[in-house]
C-alpha cells in the first residue's frame, strides 16, 4: 500500500446478480463474521479466562499469536481455493471445520498444563478459517465495482473486528455465566455455520484458472502448482517497480496492526478492569465501535487516496496508544481509550482492504488478495509477541510506547524509502 500509484484492479467487471446489480457489501460482513468471530474467542475469551488461571502473558501472547500464524501462510494454500471446488462450497468446508475447531477449544481446560492442546485446537481452528476468508475475498473482488471498492472493504473488515469483539465478548460473557465453557464454544461454533446463509443470495463467479486450455488435462495439483508460481511471478513483477515495492514494505510494516488490542484482556488488571468491563468493551461495545470505525474507514477511502488514508489512520492509532499511556490508569479509561482503538483499527483494516481491493485482478482472486493479507498478517503476528514482551518486562505503558514507537519509525521508514525511490525514479526518467 504506497501513499501513490496504486494499482487498478484487471479482468472483466464484477459479477451481477440474478437482478442485474451487484449485491449489496453487507453481505461480506455476514460471511466474514465466522473468520472474526474465531479470532476474537481466542484473543479475548480464552486469553482472560488463561490470564485469571495464572498463565502468564508472554504465554497467553504466543497462543493468539500462533492463531495468527496461518494467515501469514495461506498464500500457499490459496490456489486451492481457486482451482478446485467452487468459492460457496470452500466457504462451507472452511465453516464447518472452524466450528468443530470453536468446540475442540471449548472442551480443552484453560490451564497452563493444557496449553500445548489448546495450542494444536486454535492453530487447527485458524487454518480452517482461512478458507472462510479466501472464499469470501473472492466473492468479494469479484462483485464489486471499481468506484465500490472501498465501500465493500468497510463491510467486510467490519464484518472481521466487529466479529471478533461480538465473538469474544459474548464467548467470554458466557462463559463466566453459563455452567460450562464449551456450551460457550458450542453457540459460537453454531453461529459460524448459520453465516453461511447469505451464500443463497449471492451468485458464483466464474473460474479465470484452469478450466480450459493446455490446463484443462492437468491433474488438479499440477493446476495448484502452476497457479502458485504465476501468482508469486506476478508478485516479483510487482515488486520490481517502485510501487510495488513501496506496497509490499508498507504492508510488512508495524502500521496499524491493532496488535495491543490482543492483549486488553490479558493487560485489563493494569486499569483495575473486571471480566464484564473487558467483555462489554473488547466484545460487544468495541466490536460495534469497529463497525462503525470500518464503514467509516470504506467511505472515507472512496474519496481519497486510498494509500494515505492507511498511513493517516495508522498514525492516529499511534497517538491513541501515546494517550493512553500518559492518561490515568482507571477502569474508565480503560473503556474510553480501548473504545477509541477499535474505532481507529477498523479504519485502518478497512484502509488495507481497500487498496488490496484496488491492485489485485479477477483472475485467481483469493491467491493475489491473500498474498497481501499474509504479508499483512505478519506484524500483527510479530507486535502481539514484541508487546506482551514488553509488558511483562515493563508494565502497560512499555506495551503501548512500544507499539507508537515501531509505528513511529515504520512511518518514518516508509517516508524515506519512499523519497529516495522517487528521487531515483526521476532521476532515471531525466
Amino acid at each position: 500500500m504506497a501513499i501513490t500509484d496504486g494499482l487498478e484492479a484487471t479482468g472483466p467487471g464484477p459479477v451481477a446478480t440474478a437482478a442485474g446489480r451487484p449485491p449489496h457489501p453487507f453481505i461480506y460482513l455476514l460471511l466474514i463474521l465466522p473468520f472474526g468471530v474465531t479470532g476474537g474467542y481466542v484473543a479475548v475469551t480464552l486469553a482472560y479466562l488463561l490470564t485469571q488461571a495464572g498463565v502468564d502473558t508472554v504465554k497467553v501472547a504466543g497462543l493468539i499469536a500462533l492463531a495468527v500464524l496461518p494467515n501469514t501462510w495461506k498464500f500457499l494454500w490459496a490456489p486451492v481455493a481457486d482451482t478446485t471446488l467452487t468459492r460457496k462450497t470452500w466457504y462451507l468446508v472452511g465453516a464447518s471445520l472452524t466450528a468443530a475447531g470453536v468446540l475442540a477449544c471449548g472442551l480443552v481446560p484453560t490451564t497452563n498444563a493444557s496449553l500445548p492442546l489448546l495450542s494444536v485446537a486454535v492453530f487447527l481452528m485458524s487454518t480452517a478459517t482461512t478458507f472462510v476468508a479466501m472464499s469470501t475475498e473472492a466473492l468479494m473482488a469479484h462483485h464489486t465495482p471499481g468506484e465500490a471498492k472501498g465501500r465493500a472493504a468497510g463491510w467486510f473488515q467490519a464484518g472481521n473486528l466487529g466479529g471478533a469483539g461480538l465473538g469474544g465478548g459474548a464467548g467470554l460473557w458466557m462463559a463466566q455465566h453459563l455452567p460450562a465453557a464449551w456450551i460457550s464454544a458450542a453457540v459460537i461454533g453454531v453461529s459460524c455455520i448459520l453465516c453461511a446463509l447469505p451464500l443463497l443470495r449471492i451468485a458464483e463467479p466464474p473460474r479465470h484458472v484452469g478450466t480450459a486450455g493446455p490446463q484443462a488435462d492437468r491433474s488438479a495439483l499440477q493446476m495448484q502448482w502452476t497457479n502458485l508460481v504465476d501468482v508469486l511471478n506476478d508478485v516479483w513483477t510487482l515488486v520490481r517497480s517502485r510501487r510495488g515495492f513501496l506496497a509490499l514494505l508498507v504492508v510488512f510494516l508495524p502500521i496499524g496492526t491493532g496488535a495491543a488490542s490482543n492483549l486488553w484482556p490479558s493487560s485489563a488488571d493494569s486499569w483495575q478492569a473486571g471480566a464484564d468491563t473487558v467483555a462489554l468493551v473488547n466484545g460487544t461495545l468495541g466490536g460495534m465501535v469497529a463497525i462503525a470505525g470500518s464503514l467509516i474507514g470504506g467511505y472515507f477511502c472512496d474519496r481519497i487516496d486510498r494509500k494515505t488514508a492507511y498511513l493517516l489512520f495508522g498514525v492516529s492509532q499511534a497517538v491513541c496508544v501515546v494517550a493512553m499511556a500518559v492518561a490515568p490508569r482507571t477502569e474508565s479509561m480503560f473503556v474510553w481509550f480501548t473504545l477509541l482503538y477499535s474505532g481507529l483499527n477498523g479504519l485502518s483494516y478497512a484502509a488495507f482492504s481497500a487498496v488490496v481491493l484496488e491492485t489485485i485482478g479477477l483472475k485467481a482472486a483469493a491467491s493475489q488478495y491473500n498474498v497481501y493479507a499474509s504479508l499483512s498478517n505478519m506484524p500483527i503476528m510479530y507486535m502481539t509477541v514484541v508487546e506482551g514482551w514488553a509488558y511483562d518486562r515493563g508494565g502497560a505503558s512499555a506495551m503501548l510506547y512500544t507499539e507508537a514507537a515501531l509505528a513511529v519509525v515504520s512511518i518514518a521508514i516508509f517516508i524515506g524509502v519512499a523519497s529516495f525511490t522517487a528521487r531515483r525514479h526521476r532521476a532515471m526518467a531525466s
